[in-house]
Parts: structure tokens; sequence; C-alpha cells
């Protein structure tokens, strides 16, 4: 079954012709928005911007609003992101009444409130090597074949320190995301990169989904999307290659610690555990002067609900835009 869906639902970027999507999109009357969460990327997050609106908000746009959702940067992200011309909201400042956390998760959970794109494109801030197709290729399954509700992107992914060795840049995905999936929801072994940054979605769906504030939002998302859909709802493309700054080993096991809770939670493993937990103590070691030193460090594990349940959700409100939503793109 996983062999047939990877034939069926797997493509490469250059299937996705741009004026045809285009096309596509003033066909079924709907908006495209394309979001990058983003927490002290000062250095990158400014030519992503602007690649994106010099290739796809021009003339004929496929992309109608492109937001970047600054996550208490402590450098100038979202000066550099505003002057390049991206529409640029501090999550913190998004909805302050629900509270105020951190994550990924929570900068692309709060992006619900300020778009109004019937399909929503999240883009990695931290590219240094990829190209504006990662957003032709993410919508094309969208805008051309009404049963694909998540694409996924996948990509040659190679460490800085091992340029030769495409896949060497995903290790929790090796490591942990690929072993937890064959353990639990085998089917989704043909997905190549789960834990991908670079992903496209139906807002309807993210509408309804219970969205983990940290690191775990990617594998959360691929499996509520499978066990709500099935395996068809899901389509993957290949974008080429990707190329992006990496984490410390220390950072990759708060990550993956994350990746762990959000499959405690959907496997139903030590139920009480996983995202229920607000935080949880993960403890690392250190060398300092010679000496190996404990270092404790508190990990979110909590999630956001769905934004349907949340009182006074409507896309674009705080933004004080207009619901453009006029039917299911």
């Amino acid at each position: 079954m996983t062999d047939d869906w990877f034939r069926r639902r797997s493509s490469d970027w250059t299937r996705w012709d741009l004026a045809a999507l285009i096309d596509a999109k003033a066909a079924r009357g709907c908006r495209v928005s394309v979001v990058v969460p983003a927490r002290d990327e000062a250095a990158t997050v400014g030519e992503v911007v602007t690649r994106l609106r010099a290739d796809l908000m021009g003339a004929r746009p496929l992309v109608d609003e492109l937001v970047v959702i600054d996550s208490d940067s402590s450098d100038a992200t979202a000066r550099v992101a505003a002057d390049a011309g991206a529409v640029v909201h501090a999550a913190s400042g998004i909805r302050p009444d629900l509270g105020v956390r951190t994550g990924k998760g929570e900068a692309m959970w709060k992006s619900l409130f300020v778009t109004t794109g019937d399909l929503l494109v999240f883009m990695d801030a931290d590219l240094t090597a990829w190209e504006t197709h990662f957003v032709t290729g993410l919508l094309g399954p969208l805008l051309l074949d009404d049963g694909v509700d998540l694409v996924k992107a996948y990509y040659d992914r190679p460490l800085a320190t091992a340029p030769d060795a495409p896949l060497e840049g995903g290790r929790v995905t090796e490591l942990v995301a690929r072993p937890l999936l064959s353990l639990h929801w085998p089917e989704l072994a043909g997905v190549v990169q789960p834990l991908a940054g670079e992903w496209a979605i139906r807002r309807d769906l993210f509408e309804e989904l219970a969205v983990p504030c940290g690191y775990g939002v990617e594998l959360a998302v691929l499996v509520d999307t499978y066990l709500a859909g099935g395996l068809d709802a899901i389509a993957q493309v290949d974008l080429g290659l990707r190329g992006h700054s990496h984490q410390s080993l220390r950072d990759l096991g708060v990550m993956a610690l994350q990746q762990l809770a959000v499959v405690e939670e959907r496997a139903g493993v030590e139920p009480g555990a996983g995202v229920r937990r607000e935080t949880l103590t993960l403890r690392q070691y250190e060398s300092v002067s010679g000496r190996t030193v404990p270092v404790d460090r508190e990990v979110q594990l909590s999630a956001r609900p769905p934004v349907v349940d949340v009182p006074g959700y409507r896309p674009g409100a705080v933004a004080d835009l207009p619901d453009a939503r006029e039917a299911r793109c």
C-alpha cells in the first residue's frame, strides 16, 4: 500500500507550472497565504521574503499574503522582514488574551488569526539554498486535486559538514520520527521528510487540528491528517535541494522529546503523558573545564486547541482583514 501511495501521491516540482496554478486559483476563487515563522533569523529572512514577493506576488500573483510571525526574536528579524515587504506580526501580540507561549507551532497556530488564505503554505525562515518553486510545488496538488488536504515537501538536505550526503541534515527524522512512524503508523513510511518545515494545507483542515506549540507541529499535522482523512489526503513533492542552518545536538534533543510527546499522545501510550503536560525537564550533560556537569532544560509540551473552538475566532480578524474565503479551494 505504501509503494502504491508513493507512486500516486508523489511528484516533482517541475510538474506544477506557475501560469497553470494561477489560472486554477482564479477559477476556484480562493486565496493563498504564505506564512514564515521566524525566531532570530535576521540573516536569512530578508532574502526569503524578497524572493517570494518578486516571483510570486507580481502582476498575476499566486500568493495573496506573505506574513512573517516573529517568535520573540532577540535580533532584527522583524525589521528585516518588514523592510523586505512582509506583513510582520509578533506571535506574543496576536490574541494575547489567550496567553503567550513560545515555539514554532505556536507561531503557526497564531497565523490563523492574521491570515485569510484558503490555502496556507509554511516556509522556514533559515533557508540558505532554495528556490521559489518550493511554493508552486507545494500548492500544485492542493489546487488541482480536491482529494489532497496536506502536501509535504521532500528534498536533498545535506549537512554543511557533509555536502555529499543528501539526507544527513535530517538527524531527528532518521533517529526519531521515522522509527516512530514505522512502529505506530507504518502506512506513513512513504513520506520522505515527515518533519519538513515546508508544507501546505487547506485552512479548513488546519483549523480543526490541535497544534503542539513547539517543534512537534509537523509530525502532529501529518499524523492527524492521516487519522482524519486517510493516506490519500496526503501528497508530497520533490523540491530538489534545501540548505539551511543546523541546530546543535542538544537542541535536537529538545526537538526529539517533542516528537516523542506527539506520538505518545496520538498512539495512546501512557495516558496522561505527551502533549497533555505543559512542560517536562530534560536532563542533558556538557563538559565544563574538563568536568561533566548536568544541565536541565524545561521543554514545552503544551498544545493549542483547534482554532475553531476559540471564542471570537475569524480568519484575519486580528489583522483587520476581510474574511475573503468564498469556497473550499
